[in-house]
This record gives structure tokens, C-alpha cells and sequence, in this order.
């Protein structure tokens, strides 16, 4: 992509603000190490995505989410651990609930996009949905919510003075997201697309179009174009880990097109992170099947109590987090035998408490739990 020029500085008085080119147009792709990388992530989505043929993925849906949102909302300094995602709000600290209504916030934005692409295109209406639950009730509810914003804004310091960089001025944010949604729904563009949301991803994050929460809603749209395009049939691929454990050169790969018109980079840099984290999510899943063999034989083991014990197990697959009230409440037993359940689950280490009360004991499915975290 050689001609690529990604736009200019234009003087906006006292300081000057960026403003992208279209990317709606012919693009010839022309490097050799991106056809390759290319070739490797698509063949490694194919993978992962194969896991959908023959596994329940809706079980494990929710922690896939849960591990997008603790990590995406983790590159914008919020410190909420998986653990903590499945907790109750009363169960948080309340110098941590800010933190923890975000992520909550995260999961039900991703679960609402993704339900909304059956009756939406990938679009600035979808974006602005997706955006809108985002940033309800947390700590940025005051800054346009759904809304693109109308003002000027700024990545990096504490005034414009100072900013890393200033993205497009406001008046253009309609013209440019138009032109982005053309682009991502454009199926006479031959361009391949995991190299389009590529592209889409750095355009997103250039424009910066909402007052807050653009790093998160540039991520999540990874995810719903993937889905949008049937490229994955379930939301199973989040590039948020991949971007937090490299974060200073997620942010130098995005300023280098910018400044340097090297998209080639970004894009190299961002199928690396597909590779990767399809990878990931290949033996997570595999570790997944393993888990479930060795569950099925513990669970064998405790005889009249092991259809019980199994229900809860299927339960514990999407709330990895659990407490007695709880189990007597799946199983309609009482207290009483839900104990003893717990207590057999505890001793075959499928349950680990971590509550550390005497009353009301959270139990954690940890070696699932762990599946996900490391």
C-alpha cells in the first residue's frame, strides 16, 4: 500500500487537529509479509471458528466476554479482575464499583451489538447503540452518550497544549464516519477483510468520534464486523489482551500511520494480534474439552449426587461464581444438602471457596476460571 497518505494537520488556530483521509476507495495490497500473515490468520480463525461445529459455544460465551471486558476497560486504567466481573454489586468494594459498573456496562454492550446485527448492518447506528450503553450510569454519562461528539478532543495530556494527538474537528466527525460505514458494507471492495477492519479499526480510533469510551467501542467493532461478515459465527475473538500486553506498541503503530502514512505496519502489527489470539482461544477451548472429561469422571464418583453435582457444573460454566443459596436454588434442596453438595464439589477441588467469611461463601470454578486468564 505505497500511495497510502493518511490525511494532514490543518491549523485550527491555537492548535492543529488531524484530519484522515477517506479510506473508501481502491486499495491495492502489494506487500508480500501482509499476504502471508494474512494467510496464517485466516487460517487460524478458521480454527477457532471451527469450535462452533462441535461445542455448546453459548456456554462459554459469557466468559469470553467477561475477559474482553476486564481487559479492554483495563487499556483505559479501570481495575476490574475476571473474579470480580461475576460478582454481585453488593459483593464490591465501593471504592471498586465505578470500575465494576463499567465492565458491566462493556458485557451488555457487546451482548446488545451483537443481538442488534440481526437486524442492523455494521453502521454509525449500531456504533452509537453500542456506545450509548456503554457510558449509562457509569462516569462518562455526562459526555454524549450515543452521540457523536460536538466538540474538540484530545488523546494524551492535560490540554490541547499538550495533546499526543488531536483528532478530526467535530464538524467532520459525520462526513468521516460515513464514509467509514460505506467502506465496511462496500462488498464490490475485493480488499480481504480482516485487512478492512483493520483499517476500519485505525480509521475509528483517528476520528475519535465520541467525547469518551472511542477505545472501547474501536475494540468491541473488531469483534461485530468479524460477526457481521460470518467470518465467526459466535463473538469468540477479542484483540484486547493482545493490545494491553502490548500497548505501547499498539499506540506507536496507530501514531506511525498516522504520521508516517505506514499503515503497512499497522496492519502487520494487528493480524499478528489475530494470529495470536486466535491461537489463544484454540487452546483455551481445547483446554475447555479436557476439563470436561476429567470433570465427568469426578462427577461419576459421587454416585446418587452426581446429577445434582452436574447441573450445577453446567451452571457454573457461565457464572463461574457461586454460592450455597444459589445451588439450593438451581436444585430446589435445601441449605442443608446444598452443603453437602459444595462440600463434595470442594473436596474434589471442581469448587475453591474465596470469600473468606463465614457466611455467605462465594465458591469460584477455578481451574475454568484459569482457562480463561492465563
Amino acid at each position: 500500500m505505497n500511495n497510502y497518505k493518511s490525511g494532514e494537520y490543518i491549523n485550527q488556530g491555537y492548535y492543529k487537529s488531524f484530519q484522515p483521509n477517506e479510506i473508501n476507495k481502491n486499495w491495492i495490497l502489494d506487500n508480500m509479509e501482509i499476504i502471508q500473515l494474512l494467510s496464517k490468520a485466516d487460517r487460524q480463525l478458521g480454527r477457532l471458528d471451527m469450535y462452533s461445529n462441535y461445542i455448546n459455544i453459548d456456554l462459554f460465551i459469557r466468559m469470553h466476554i467477561a475477559k474482553e471486558a476486564t481487559q479492554s476497560s483495563k487499556i483505559e486504567g479501570t481495575q476490574t479482575n475476571m473474579e470480580e466481573a461475576f460478582l454481585k454489586k453488593e459483593e464490591i468494594g465501593l471504592e471498586k464499583r465505578d470500575d465494576w459498573e463499567e465492565v458491566q456496562n462493556y458485557i451488555s454492550a457487546m451482548n446488545e451489538a451483537v443481538k442488534l446485527l440481526h437486524t442492523l448492518p455494521f453502521s454509525s447506528r449500531l456504533i452509537k447503540q453500542t456506545h450509548k450503553i456503554l457510558l449509562q450510569g457509569v462516569r462518562g454519562k455526562h459526555k454524549l452518550p450515543g452521540d457523536y461528539r460536538t466538540s474538540q478532543n484530545w488523546i494524551g495530556g492535560a490540554t490541547l497544549n499538550d495533546a499526543v494527538f488531536i483528532p478530526p474537528i467535530h464538524t467532520s466527525i459525520n462526513y468521516l464516519m460515513s464514509d467509514l460505514e460505506k467502506f465496511a458494507n462496500d462488498e464490490l471492495n475485493p480488499l480481504p477483510d480482516l485487512i478492512k477492519i483493520a483499517i476500519i479499526h485505525y480509521q475509528f480510533e483517528t476520528i475519535h468520534p465520541f467525547l469518551d469510551g472511542n477505545g472501547r467501542v474501536g475494540r468491541l467493532l473488531i469483534t461485530l464486523y468479524l460477526v457481521s461478515k460470518g467470518i465467526l459465527k459466535h463473538p469468540i475473538l477479542y484483540l484486547s489482551d493482545f493490545f494491553e500486553n502490548n500497548r505501547l506498541l499498539y499506540y506507536d503503530n496507530l501514531m506511525l500511520a498516522r504520521t508516517n502514512h505506514n499503515i503497512d505496519q499497522w496492519i502487520k502489527f494487528f493480524l499478528t494480534g489475530v494470529i495470536e489470539t486466535a491461537k489463544k482461544g484454540v487452546t483455551t477451548f481445547d483446554g475447555i474439552l479436557q476439563l470436561q472429561k476429567q470433570l465427568e469422571i469426578k462427577i461419576k464418583s459421587l454416585r446418587n449426587r452426581s446429577t445434582d453435582a452436574k447441573t450445577i457444573v453446567e451452571y457454573l460454566y457461565n457464572q463461574p461464581i457461586i454460592e450455597v443459596n444459589k445451588v439450593g436454588e438451581l436444585l430446589y434442596k435445601s441449605n442443608v444438602t446444598s452443603y453437602k453438595l459444595v462440600s463434595d464439589l470442594e473436596k474434589l477441588d471442581i469448587l475453591v471457596e474465596i470469600s473468606g467469611t463465614q457466611r455467605n461463601k462465594l465458591y469460584v470454578f477455578k481451574d475454568y476460571l484459569e482457562l480463561f486468564k492465563s
